[in-house]
């Protein structure tokens, strides 16, 4: 079959807001062979400048000049969470294919008016970047699936960060305009969590903590997630900056990077930080730093997978099978682009190339936030909660 000369040149993509989130894509997008960046949109100007002197594409201060550029054909928005669903439904009404990073809103309406938008403008959307595109997860997605470790019973995800202590704008420590771990980092673990074991999450109990007045939004969480089928999921998260998790998995940061473990000292250089939101700028947007291609597979914590014939985890280049016959690693090859990242552009090429649905579709994207407003709802009124928006990975509903 002839391909199409449209299917060979590269897809125009936008990035819509250069902050940590947006700064990791644009290097993603910049090692993929089948995207091409065209321009960008932030409020700030330093990331807007470095981003058009880096790939000299062209810079905007609002999104609504980005998606009128008939160069780009997709967008990647990564802006404030209250700004998802507005920007969201602004680039289909352009005709702009859409990843959305998580979470995809902050209510199920919100969700809703979103995935009604794309249908009606005929557009791809793609929720992410959560660690459930990890090639390690998908590795033990696969396996789970053949049934070669038997059936799944239980996954076990921890995670111990400093999250509440990196530089934060107001928004981000209240937990109504999606502040806190909840919407931002939880979600990596639900999402993670609903791939393993086939998507559709029967009922939620959880507990929240929120354990610093300065910082006045849910820091910790615990929460269990029956599954459909049987099995179970324990989430457990904390950002209070003590313990650091990455201690468990071979010293590697979240991105796949040999880090030093230092346990308290982000509350150390937030407490000397005169201006937090100028510093969370100066930190974290495009150019403040480099994000080039880490050498180990990216990760979240340390997740276990337990089934009726083994366990698994991810390891640092792959994951790692027990079984009777002891632990074996599975080695996963990284490519030239970022991983995780990558997986979330390559699901966007297939739809659009192929229209080939991806998982993460804006139905998924709001099952995952139905089970983070039921782990708020578990923790306030002290009772299970039951799902009614779940679907599953080959898209059908619970």
């Amino acid at each position: 079959m002839t391909q199409n000369r449209a299917d060979l040149e590269p897809i125009g993509l936008g990035i819509v807001g250069l902050g940590m989130a947006g700064a990791v894509m644009v290097h993603a997008a910049a090692a993929h062979p089948d995207f091409i960046l065209r321009g960008a949109a932030d409020p700030h100007q330093g990331p807007r400048k470095a981003f058009a002197r880096d790939h000299n594409a062209r810079s905007y201060e609002d999104v609504k000049m980005l998606v009128k550029d008939p160069a780009v054909h997709a967008v990647y928005i990564a802006t404030p969470h209250q700004f998802h669903a507005p920007h969201a439904i602004l680039a289909a009404e352009h005709g702009k294919h859409i990843i959305l990073e998580k979470p995809m809103a902050l209510t199920l309406a919100e969700c809703d008016a979103i995935i009604a938008a794309v249908e009606r403008h005929n557009v791809h959307l793609i929720v992410g970047h959560t660690h459930a595109f990890d090639p390690a997860v998908r590795l033990m997605r696969e396996i789970i699936a053949r049934g070669e470790l038997g059936r799944l019973g239980l996954i076990h995800s921890l995670n111990y960060t400093n999250f509440l202590y990196r530089p934060r704008r107001p928004e981000e420590l209240d937990t109504a305009q999606g502040g806190g771990i909840l919407f931002n980092q939880v979600p990596h673990q639900i999402d993670t969590a609903r791939l393993l074991a086939g998507g559709i999450v029967r009922s939620v109990r959880a507990q929240v903590s929120v354990l610093d007045p300065s910082r006045p939004t849910e820091g910790s969480c615990a929460a269990l997630l029956q599954f459909d089928k049987g099995a179970a999921a324990s989430l457990v998260y904390s950002g209070y900056d003590h313990f650091d998790s990455d201690e468990w998995h071979f010293s590697l940061s979240e991105r796949g990077a040999p880090k030093q473990i230092a346990h308290g000292a982000a509350r150390r250089t937030l407490a000397a930080a005169q201006d937090e939101t100028r510093a969370r700028t100066e930190t974290f947007a495009y150019g403040s730093a480099s994000s080039g291609l880490p050498p180990h597979q990216p990760h979240f914590g340390v997740t276990i997978v337990t089934c009726a014939d083994g366990d698994m985890r991810a390891s640092a280049d792959g994951i790692t099978v027990y079984d009777r016959d002891g632990p074996r690693e599975i080695r996963i090859t990284r490519g030239g682009s970022m991983p995780g990242r990558r997986e979330v552009l390559d699901d966007m090429r297939l739809a659009i190339r192929t229209g080939q649905r991806p998982v993460h579709d804006g139905r998924w994207g709001k099952a995952t936030v139905e089970v983070a407003l039921a782990i708020l709802r578990s923790a306030r009124d002290g009772h299970d909660v039951a799902l009614e928006h779940q679907v599953a990975v080959d898209g059908l509903r619970g």
